[in-house]
């Protein structure tokens, strides 16, 4: 009863819990886990180094790490980072036996873990240990069969100790194991380095795949065994049969009796690769075909194996489709790379006969270039001159010169025809061109040659016949001139420039004007240039030739220059005043300013900057398409001073503004809309203000 009484002694109260409200201030996980981060980032400061001086501090030291090593694999035993970090530092004080027993501890809790066996078996053999190491590696081997890489860093440890024979039983200990390719390859290699290829031939070949074949017979013909290698290609092509039947196999197959010079073999072979392989699976065997065929064999002969199959396509899709040219186009380039001539010309004939059903050009365009190719071929491959001219001139004679012509044929024919040193001929086509259907391409083309031909009067003659075809175009004027330019007859380039002017229709004339100004001023015929400005600014009054009027004269080396300039200018800007366009007449203004800023007096700055104008925001009406309303849109307007001047309203708004300035002065108390109609109609006018007058009654 005392012990009883006394248990009950012993059994601490539960405090109740009186107040079971929450907290005022509640603290939340998240703010638990940031502050824990915090506190983390906090850096402690590194603790003092010691010195151990004799060997009893060096025991304690010892004593307190093994404790807390001892400690930390207490707490987990599970996690291995500590028993190596606790082996590692004893093998780091020359307690080898102690790491040992670490280890083993270590193994006993987890005897599968790779790295263990690894930092163990390091070990050992960093410390010379080398029967412990075998012992490890064995040990581990028996445990684990299936990591290799125990197996690799076990046969390198005895090959690098010289133990061959030791080296050779742990292969044939882990090959029975049936690892993978590389491994077999590893073995193989380390036979080879001791030149025992009887052991590398007897290995048993337990990854029966095509490129382990092919390692195989390439290893028999590099050492010199051709017909065992070959043995082995044969063995392959019967293990896989035709079931499995592999491309690569017989590529490599092939290309090793090509090496031993074995053609027919090579060819027996492709082609009984391509019997029984699908086409769309044997494109690398047809390439290497063909690329055999054309080092050693004849291309004839390879046509039905590697073209027909193409051929067959072709020529039923322009079956389909006679006007397919792009069908036609695929089909000659086949045929042009891989046959004789004749047949090539017998495939351009059937092309070319296809004529378009309809007289239009653009069914013409892709047409044509079957006829280009065609004398190209019989000129360039052939070498068939007499050919090229039939095919140039029968192609001239199927165009439809009256509807249409292609100007490139007739270039070509003529390009050829000088090609064959037959000038004649050449000339003799293009002014035939010229004389039935004449386009601005091929005069520029004839012009072109006989320029190249340096046949200058030809050239006058065939620019006149240009003009007389095409008078509006201002390029061939330019060019007319600039060749009478560079042959130095200016009298002769400033006709044709007059002439060109003098055409009522162009369709650049800015553009040839220019020329004709720029031509007088490299002449340095100042007089007749500005005979030129005057005569253009009697067609035309825009902004630029006056502008450009005023950089000639500023340009010219004179003591008048600035002067012509400026009353150049002051020309413009008066006749300019009624122009509609406004911007036109800013930038001429704008150009004067600047002209002034950098040669003008202070008089003349302050007189162009009061003739600029005040740039205005206003508002007007949009109208749709359909003639509804669409609303407002804002829009910029410029007010010239003598404008303003002339405009009643701006006068109006103006008083308005002086009558504010004069009643915030004066401060008068009379009615607001009395007093200023009274001033406006001070300032105006009578009849103006007898109109106000009306208005306010």
């Amino acid at each position: 009863m005392a012990s009883t009484a006394a248990g009950k002694q012993r059994i601490p109260k539960v405090a109740k819990v009186k107040n079971k409200a929450p907290a005022e201030v509640q603290i939340t996980a998240e703010q638990l886990l940031r502050e824990a981060k915090e506190r983390e980032l906090e850096l402690l400061p590194p603790p003092p180094k010691q010195k151990i001086t004799d060997a009893e501090e060096l025991n304690d030291y010892k004593l307190k790490k093994r404790k807390g090593f001892e400690d930390n694999i207490r707490k987990n035993r599970t996690v291995i980072s500590n028993w190596i970090k606790y082996a590692q530092w004893e093998e780091s004080l020359k307690e080898v036996q102690r790491a040992r027993s670490i280890y083993e501890r270590a193994l006993d809790v987890d005897h599968r873990n790779i790295t263990l066996w690894l930092k163990y078996a390091e070990m050992e053999m960093k410390n010379r240990q080398v029967n412990h190491a075998r012992n490890i590696w064995d040990r581990a081997i028996t445990i684990l069969p299936r990591v290799n890489q125990f197996w690799y860093k076990y046969t390198y440890m005895e090959e690098m100790l010289g133990n061959i024979a030791g080296c050779r039983q742990v292969f044939e200990r882990w090959m029975e194991w049936e690892p993978e390719e590389q491994a077999w390859h590893s073995y193989i290699n380390f036979e080879l380095r001791y030149k025992e290829v009887d052991k590398s031939r007897t290995l048993v070949m337990v990854h029966p795949e095509v490129k382990n074949w092919i390692k195989y017979a390439h290893f028999e013909e590099k050492h010199g065994y051709i017909a065992l290698a070959r043995k082995v290609f044969e063995r392959a092509v019967e293990f896989f049969g035709e079931e499995h039947i592999s491309e690569s196999l017989y590529v490599a197959f092939a290309r090793f009796e090509e090496k031993q010079k074995e053609f027919e073999r090579v060819r027996v072979i492709y082609k009984y690769a391509l019997d029984r392989i699908p086409k769309q699976q044997a494109q690398e065997l047809f390439k290497n075909y063909t690329v055999f065929e054309k080092r050693f064999g004849d291309r004839r002969g390879i046509e039905d194996v590697i073209v027909s199959k193409r051929r067959f396509q072709y020529e039923e899709e322009v079956k389909a489709n006679p006007h397919n040219y792009d069908a036609w186009f695929d089909y000659l380039r086949l045929v042009e790379s891989d046959t004789d001539a004749d047949t090539v010309r017998e495939v351009y004939e059937r092309a070319i006969a296809n004529t378009p059903p309809i007289q239009e050009k653009r069914h013409w365009r892709r047409y044509i270039y079957l006829w280009i190719n065609y004398a190209l071929y019989e000129e360039l491959e052939v070498k068939d001159p007499e050919r090229t001219r039939q095919v140039y001139q029968a192609c001239l004679e199927l165009i439809p010169h009256k509807k249409f012509t292609f100007a490139k044929i007739w270039l070509l024919y003529g390009q050829f025809e000088i090609r064959q040193k037959n000038l004649q001929n050449a000339r003799r086509g293009l002014g035939t061109a010229i004389g039935k259907c004449p386009k601005n391409k091929l005069f520029k083309g004839y012009i072109e040659l006989e320029l190249q031909l340096r046949e200058f009067d030809r050239c006058r003659k065939l620019y006149e016949k240009y003009l007389e075809f095409s008078p509006e175009n201002c390029t061939t004027w330019i060019k007319f001139a600039e060749l009478e330019t560079i042959l130095g007859d200016t009298e002769r380039a400033r006709a044709i420039f007059e002439l060109a002017i003098g055409q009522p229709r162009l369709d650049m004339p800015e553009v040839l004007w220019k020329s004709y100004i720029d031509f007088e001023i490299e002449q340095e015929e100042y007089d007749n240039t500005r005979g030129l400005y005057k005569r253009l600014l009697q067609r035309t009054q825009h902004v630029k030739v006056w502008i450009s009027y005023g950089q000639f004269e500023l340009s010219i080396d004179s003591d008048d220059r600035i002067q012509r300039c400026r009353q150049i200018y002051e020309e413009a800007n008066k006749s300019m005043q009624n122009c509609e366009e406004k911007e036109e007449r800013l930038m001429l203004l704008e150009s004067w300013r600047d002209f002034e800023d950098e040669f003008g007096s202070l008089a003349n700055k302050e007189r162009v900057w009061k003739l600029l104008p005040e740039k205005v925001k206003k508002r007007r009406k949009i109208t749709a398409e359909d003639g509804s309303d669409a609303g407002w849109e804002e829009y910029y307007d410029y007010i010239f001073p003598e404008d303003a001047a002339n405009q009643p309203n701006l006068k109006l708004l103006a008083m308005a503004k002086m009558w504010k300035k004069q009643q915030q002065q004066e401060d008068e108390e009379e009615e607001p809309h009395v007093s200023v109609i009274q001033y406006l109609l001070a300032g105006l006018d009578a009849e103006a203000g007898l109109w106000i007058s009306s208005l306010c009654l």
